[in-house]
């Protein structure tokens, strides 16, 4: 079998390294700019695939030059896992199976870009994997396999994402060997009335507004862990927030108002709750547990987060 990988992300690694012996060709997105010195540096997929020797195809888009040397491997099937680009109809007719992309959702639910961060924001207590097989439209095709996964109340983005790419990267072999056998990818149509859609995630919408339910904003916190990170201000800095718990008392402020400090952390008041910040990172300063963050800060009690 002859397999042609897409992917820009480190979600995909496990499910890598669990075909890796078909892989015949990697194609992911040109390295950007990075950092100060705005240095190009690759993404983890092809280091990972310039280490046993396996061609990569670098593009900005189906139109770059080197798209057309996917038809030198002979294709038999696409693998596509968090690639984020939708692959044209005339690249997706080369392999003569077909193409399948894993996502990290239960299609048709959370289409698009970031389905992991989004049903953490929505309070699922649910997600799964779809491997659809692949027309030109996002995340629309057939469904060939679907499995349901628990999201705990304790998971974040990072922690749901490494079971989801975990998961993801155990159920590959069996399908593609079933493909293979086959000879052809099975698939049902998703119900495309109960499509629900994920936008891009941008900076500001990890601002906290603290008139919020407090079972939003620690949701929040939990899906932007990794970007933005959910954010307030503090006497004109940024505060980051890593972790947080909900603690079982009434505010007794207005909202965003500390109402307290001890080892537990910040409490801060809520629209109907109180949030404890257990991890925080003022602007220009690090990481740091949120107590020891406030044995360094006076006068916190009372203050007012998000005047800023």
């Amino acid at each position: 079998m002859n397999i042609v990988f897409f992917t820009t992300s480190k979600f995909s690694l496990p499910s890598f390294y669990a075909i890796l012996n078909s892989i015949k060709c990697v194609v992911t997105k040109k390295p950007k700019p990075k950092g100060r010195g705005y240095v190009l540096e690759d993404n983890e997929i092809k280091k990972e695939a310039e280490k046993h020797s396996i061609p990569v195809l670098e593009i900005d888009t189906f139109k770059d030059p080197p798209v057309f040397s996917i038809y030198e491997f002979e294709p038999h099937l696409f693998v596509v896992v968090s690639f984020g680009l939708i692959i044209p109809k005339k690249i997706l007719d080369a392999p003569s199976i077909g193409a399948i992309n894993v996502h990290p959702s239960l299609l048709p639910a959370y289409r698009g870009p970031s389905p992991i961060q989004w049903a953490i924001l929505k309070g699922e207590k649910k997600t799964g994997i779809t491997v659809i097989k692949m027309n030109e439209f996002m995340d629309a095709g057939g469904i060939v396999y679907q499995e349901a996964i628990a999201i705990d109340e304790k998971d974040d983005a990072i922690t749901l994402s490494e079971k989801l790419s975990k998961r993801s990267a155990e159920l590959l072999p069996p399908l593609i060997n079933r493909i293979e056998h086959e000879g052809k990818i099975h698939a049902i149509e998703q119900d495309h009335s109960l499509a629900s859609y994920t936008p891009l995630i941008k900076k500001e919408m990890g601002h906290i507004k603290w008139d919020s339910p407090v079972n939003e904003i620690k949701n929040m916190v939990r899906a932007f862990i990794q970007w933005p990170v959910a954010y307030t201000f503090i006497d004109g800095k940024m505060l980051k927030i890593y972790r947080c718990e909900i603690e079982d008392i009434k505010p007794e402020k207005r909202p965003g108002t500390i109402m307290n400090i001890n080892k537990k952390g910040i409490f801060v008041s809520a629209k109907d709750g109180v949030l404890v910040l257990k991890e925080v990172q003022l602007e220009g300063k690090k990481r740091m547990d949120a107590y020891n963050f406030a044995m360094g800060y006076r006068y916190l009690i009372g203050k007012s987060l998000n005047f800023c």
